[in-house]
Order: structure tokens, then sequence, then C-alpha cells
């Protein structure tokens, strides 16, 4: 299977998925976790663990037993049986393993998109042993979210918390399945170890919750759970590099419950664009142009009929504000219309042969194939 890092762009440490590789390079991407079949010796773990609960002590049963007990039902197995390329363009089977937590009792389970990124098949392995095959009902690659359903009811929920309460120190327990199947129903702990980092992946933006609980490949799309037994993120990537341990990040829950509605919705989230495509020097540069702006970032597109075709911009006119915010790259351009919503009107200031001017763009819903 094709190993692909991308890179956190201001500590040049890589940035792992912690799960199934993802197939297409847009996606996140990181090292596969190979399925494995349950044995019958964990079967038999989990039922020694089930009797031994019943004679904890106060002492013992602490906040992370509590938590697994409640949680761990919920966590799910995904394998997605994908298809790739080789080096010759061939198409190939792959096959890869991350998590998934139920959040209904009909069969919705959240999941990372590049768990499933590319499935030519989803089995999904329920933490009682059964293996369902799995449905797709949507992806989101921007937030590294998606929704896959089972053909099942009475299952085991998880219960959703709100990330926006949580307090760096607090406690932080992983659930999930790293290295595959073989390690299902995984339990590490650690704390909260900072909220709102933001890290730029293939030219988004993205703010997540970092912890130092373990997490490994096959991790992705489980759950990062509060001592109140609350789901609080969903794991989706680590920093790999030498010298550096502990730090993994989760998609806060808040996020996922929002996106998560639109996907049961509309199998995609709509957000708003402007309808250009920009360049900046360095992202010139790597196509072979020499661009010689100061500030701004360069239309050599737009989108025919799009917001901005329709609000007068033109190929050739430079971008130097969105809605009152400079914009001096492709993220620039992206932060400054992420919050809004798809009908809101912003104010654009560009250059245009030297000449400063102003218009205002109404956002309209990115198209399916559009990403700015």
């Amino acid at each position: 299977m094709k190993h692909v890092f991308a890179m956190v762009s201001k500590k040049k440490a890589r940035l792992i998925a912690a799960g199934l590789l993802a197939v297409s390079a847009a996606s996140f991407s990181g090292v596969a976790a190979l399925p494995q079949p349950v044995s019958a010796a964990a079967s038999t773990a989990a039922a020694q663990n089930a009797a031994n609960e019943a004679n904890l002590s106060e002492a013992r049963n602490t906040p992370v037993v509590r938590a697994a007990k409640s949680v761990g039902p919920a966590i799910v197995g995904i394998t997605n049986k994908a298809v790739a390329r080789d080096w010759f363009n061939n198409p190939v089977e792959t096959e890869g393993v991350g998590s998934g937590v139920i959040f209904r009792k009909d069969g919705y389970i959240i999941t990372n998109n590049h768990v499933v990124a590319n499935a030519k098949e989803l089995i999904v392995s329920l933490a009682d042993g059964r293996t369902l095959k799995g449905k797709l009902i949507g992806t989101d690659e921007l937030t590294d979210l998606a929704v896959v359903k089972v053909d099942a009811n009475n299952l085991p929920t998880a219960k959703l918390g709100d990330s926006d309460k949580i307090v760096v120190g607090e406690p932080a327990i992983a659930i999930g399945n790293p290295m595959g199947l073989e390690f299902q129903g995984s339990v590490t702990a650690g704390v909260i170890s900072a909220l709102n980092r933001t890290l730029d992946i293939s030219d988004r933006s993205l703010k997540l919750i970092q912890t130092d609980a373990a997490i490994n490949p096959g991790n992705s799309g489980g759950a990062l759970v509060n001592a109140d037994g609350e789901v609080i993120g969903i794991n989706s990537a680590k920093v790999a590099a030498s010298g550096v341990e502990g730090m993994g990040f989760s998609i806060p829950i808040n996020t996922v419950k929002t996106v998560v509605a639109e996907l049961m919705d509309k199998g995609y989230v709509a957000r708003p664009y402007l309808g250009v495509s920009v360049f900046d020097p360095e992202s010139a540069a790597r196509y072979g142009y020499i661009l010689n702006i100061d500030k701004g970032v360069y239309i050599f597109r737009l989108t025919l009929n799009g917001p901005a075709d329709k609000a007068g911009l033109q190929r050739g006119d430079i971008l130097l504000k969105v809605d009152g915010k400079e914009v001096n790259n492709v993220s620039d351009v992206r932060a400054a219309i992420v919050n809004h919503k798809v009908g809101d009107s912003v104010e654009v200031v560009y250059d245009r042969n030297g000449h400063k001017q102003t218009t205002t763009v109404t956002l309209e819903e990115t198209p399916q194939d559009n990403t700015k």
C-alpha cells in the first residue's frame, strides 16, 4: 500500500493520519493498519474483563475504566477494501483498517474520510464480534469526516459531549483499533494538551484538539473521550518525527456534529465559494511562472457565471482583501470565507492594472468538484 505523508508546514514534522491510508494525495494520509481476524483469545479476554468489572473496588473504578465501559461497545473497526494505482498506473486492491463511533442505534457511524476514501467495499466489525457490510452515506474531505451505515438496530451508542467546554489538562481517553482488529477496542489515556491547534494540510487549515493519549495507525475515526464518558473528539492524526512523542490530534465533536448533520441530510457539506483560482508567487513558481507581486493573489481563472465572475472580477486581477482580511495565498482566501454561509455577501478589494477597486460578491454553494 502506498505511504504518503502530509507536512505540518511550520514545524516540518510529518503529520500522519492515525489509520487507513488515503489513496488520494489530496486527502489525509498515513500508515495503514492491516486488518486482522478477531481471535478467540480476544473474545475470552472481553468476557473476563466484563466479569472482573463486577468486582472492582471504588479506588480501581477510575474515570478511565468507566469511560471505557461506557463508550467501548460503540467503537467499531472499519475495513476498507479500496482500489489504488501501482507505479505502472495499474489498479490494485488494498486493505486497511480504521475505527468508527456508533452515534445512532439504527446503525449510523462516524469515522474519518481517509478511512473510507476510494472504498470498493466497507466491512464494519462490531465490538460484539459481528461483521456487517457498511454503506457510505457521505464524506467531507475538508474536515476529514464521513458517515457509514450498517443494517442493524438496537446497537450500543456513544454519548456525544460538548468540545467547547473542555479544558487543557483534563483527562482524555482514546479508544480505537491501533494496528488493526487484532487490537480492537484498545484504550489509551492522557490529557487534553491544547485546544484549537491550527494545522495547515494541503492548503487546508484545520482546528483540532491536541492530546498525548497514544494514537496509532488504526485509531483514525475512533473516539477521544472525557472522564464523564462523553465523546469530545474523533481521532484523526498524529505528528511523526524523530524525537517527537505524544502529539495526537482529534476533530472537536462540535465540528463533527455540524458536519455529520449535513452529511446525513445531503451526503455532502454545502460551503460557500468565490469561484476563483489564484496564484501567489510560491505556487506560481511550482507551475513554472514568475509572479512579481508584493501583496495579494493573482486570479488566473474564474468559474464561468460563478460568484466572482458575476461580480465583475476578471482574470489578471489581483485580490488584495476579502471580507476585510488581507489575502496573500490560497489559505487566506479560504479563511476569509470559511465562516460565511451560502448567500452571504462579502466585500472584495482588488487591483486591476494598478488601480485599486472594490466590489461585492454574493457567495454561492461550492460545486462538488470545487474547493475554493
